[in-house]
């Protein structure tokens, strides 16, 4: 039998409005999922929602399992009375369209550590017992990052591979000195997870009760300095000292002679599978604690992997080294059921990647933005689509729609035209249409695209080492005229039931109207 039909949008939560810098898991956040209610959306895709590394970016984490803690939302901890309200309403003057991480992070995190030291000292009395059932419960996981985050801060933020060698190696003696020895800092870092979590699972139960399901993203591969590396030596391609031997990358291709070299380390696929791929299980359960659908970035990976010697300056030395296949999701199921996995299928695809997905029966994705090459046979193109696929009109890797149709070349432009049957005046709903029409089971619309945004707002462009994932729309931006515009089309190509009438303006009238979410 047929899925149903169904459609979201991707929109991750830095990107809410708010007065703190950042967008987090507070009021903005539960408006939005108000927001895709009216508008008839069964969908929410996040990106990952763990800490952030190098370039701001969450997908260079250092921890695969953690949250991020400036998703916090401090007007929640004061709420709680862990702090006090002049803490939350005396913020400094952030700029409300854009996330300035390092402000964010000087102003947070000192915060973080005061509704810590207000714990401690009795506030949230109701919390102790979640608390300590929070930290057995996630173990597997909490005491190796809490442990990491307090001896990297012992180590003025330096690298693993740059600790003193007893740490740096996992040495039990030395695991049992530093635990000991820095047990305060080591509760400080599960307090903060603990609060990330507490208030995460109250917005995804929010958005359950809606019918909105949350889309995960899992980066297959991992920074080397993590806790995962560090916590989990054996199972990467490393040196006696924990540098890595070779680190991956994308290979040469048009758009770039040289490849992509990533240099995140390379996992030891036979190590992993002398463990039944007993990390992965965990990070996978762990991730469908958070998140309803799992969606796996560069799947490809897991059928063969570029992997470039260590040193080389670019990925063109590289060669392809085959994955574990269809033996680690065999391990998955296995050991978790079926999980709902999207899967990014986009890149170098060879053969055997389209045999593994579809072997998994796992849907993969298309971008309109990569359709129109005056190709009738382009895999993009929705009359080319089966329904086991999820479409979107952009990622978080691509220009706005309006910035992409702007900055093509006029017989590209004009193939575009013909297409859609239409001069591509509005052409970021152009496409919002063409993707809840086609017969992909499942559509992903960038918030951007639905708010008709140029590259002002785009996520992130790849190969650009700063300045990407701040960009925030401010709190009129999302109002009800759109939601009526998206909820009309959504019903008209059955994915979803007609959503009740709501007031305001069309989505068709750029004009917007404000609301306030009740709990703000």
């Amino acid at each position: 039998m047929r899925s149903a039909r169904a459609s979201g949008v991707l929109a991750h939560p830095t990107s809410f409005p708010g007065r703190h810098g950042i967008g987090d898991l507070g009021p903005g956040a539960f408006r939005f999922v108000d927001w895709l209610t009216v508008a008839g959306q069964r969908l929410w895709q996040v990106m990952p929602l763990s800490p952030t590394g190098f370039g701001d970016s969450p997908y260079a984490s250092p921890s695969a399992f953690a949250g991020n803690p400036l998703l916090i939302s401090l007007d929640w901890l004061a709420g709680d009375g862990l702090l006090d309200r002049q803490d939350v309403d005396e913020s400094p003057d952030f700029r409300d369209y854009e996330v300035e991480f390092g402000r964010v992070i000087s102003y947070k995190l000192p915060l973080l550590r005061r509704a810590f030291d207000r714990f401690r000292a009795g506030a949230a009395v109701d919390q102790r017992a979640a608390f300590e059932t929070f930290c057995e419960a996630e173990s597997s996981w909490l005491n190796d990052h809490a442990l990491f985050m307090a001896v990297k801060d012992a180590h003025g933020g330096r690298a693993w591979t740059e600790w003193e060698e007893g740490i740096r190696l996992r040495q039990p003696e030395a695991v049992t000195r530093w635990t000991r020895d820095l047990t305060g800092e080591v509760r400080y870092h599960k307090f903060v997870q603990f609060q990330f979590r507490r208030q995460w699972q109250e917005l995804k139960r929010y958005a359950n009760e809606r019918d909105v399901q949350i889309i995960g993203d899992i980066p297959i591969f991992v920074a080397h300095d993590s806790v995962d590396v560090w916590a989990h030596q054996h199972l990467f391609r490393l040196d006696d000292q924990g540098v890595p031997t070779v680190v991956a990358g994308v290979p040469p291709d048009p758009f770039s002679e040289t490849g992509q070299l990533w240099g995140n380390p390379v996992y030891d696929w036979n190590a992993m599978a002398a463990d039944g791929y007993a990390w992965w299980i965990d990070r996978v359960r762990a991730m469908r604690d958070v998140v309803d659908i799992v969606r796996i970035d560069h799947f490809r990976g897991f059928a063969a992997a570029w992997v470039v010697p260590a040193g080389d300056p670019t990925a063109a030395g590289g060669r392809w080294e085959r994955g574990p296949g269809a033996a680690i999701f065999d391990a998955i199921r296995s050991a978790l059921g079926d999980v709902p996995f999207i899967i990014e299928d986009l890149g170098v695809i060879t053969p055997d990647v389209n045999a593994l997905r579809d072997e998994m029966g796992f849907p993969g994705m298309k971008v309109l933005q990569f359709a129109f090459e005056d190709d009738p046979d382009n895999p993009y193109l929705p009359h080319n689509y089966t329904e086991n696929v999820v479409v979107y009109t952009a990622t978080h890797d691509n220009q706005t729609t309006i910035g992409w149709f702007q900055s093509r070349r006029e017989a590209e432009r004009h193939a575009v035209q013909r297409y859609i049957g239409s001069d591509g005046s509005d052409i970021a709903w152009d496409l919002i249409r063409l993707a809840l029409a086609s017969v992909a089971d499942t559509a992903v619309l960038a918030l951007q695209d639905v708010m008709r945004l140029g590259d002002e707002a785009r996520m992130n462009t790849p190969g650009q080492p700063s300045g990407n994932w701040a960009w925030r729309y401010l709190p009129h931006q999302l109002h009800d005229g759109l939601a009526a515009g998206l909820g009309e089309l959504t019903a008209v190509y059955g994915r979803r039931r007609r959503p009740e009438r709501v007031t305001g303006r069309n989505a068709y009238d750029y004009t917007t109207s404000d609301t306030q979410h009740p709990l703000s």
